[in-house]
């Protein structure tokens, strides 16, 4: 299983991925650095990530250079976060079933990204702390609506 570290720190103006890596490959060959830039301007954006195969690596490469200079700044090293998601993509996950692969919302995946709109009719019916909350440009009218909707419910 591959660890993910989190390289932060890094100055902003001349790093180079080569260099960086060099410094990492002397633990293990298997390393890779992905280091992460402006799209912009092409310029370093102050951390960079490096995986490596094992989490025994992975903690012997934060004691070591944890605190290490490179080009005249201390590294910060950690293990990395998982990437968080929106609450879009966790509804949809809560939503979706487990075994259900048509249903993905990875970045690369193939699914399609959830819908923006609101107050549809899907958020009405269901009551809870993790209710969809309507729009608020809307909620007049479907205040209105939900009380005319339960006057015809009991006249009938």
């Amino acid at each position: 299983m591959s660890v993910r570290l989190y390289v932060g720190n890094l100055p902003k103006e001349q790093v180079n991925r080569d260099e960086l890596h060099a410094i990492f490959a002397e633990m293990d060959q298997s390393i890779t650095t992905k280091l992460i830039k402006e799209r912009k301007t092409g310029k370093c954006r102050g951390f960079a990530f490096v995986t490596v195969p094992t989490d025994e690596l992975a903690e012997q490469i934060i004691e070591k250079f944890n605190g290490h200079t490179f080009q005249n700044v201390a590294l910060k090293i950690e293990k990395a976060q998982p990437k968080a998601k929106s609450p879009e993509e966790e509804q949809q996950q809560q939503k979706a079933p487990s075994n259900n692969s048509n249903n993905s919302s990875g970045r690369r995946g193939g699914g399609k990204k959830p819908s923006k709109r609101s107050g549809g009719s899907s958020n009405t019916g269901s009551s809870g702390s993790n209710q969809i909350q309507p729009d608020p440009r809307w909620a007049d009218q479907l205040a209105i609506l939900k009380e005319r909707l339960s006057a015809q419910s009991t006249n009938s």
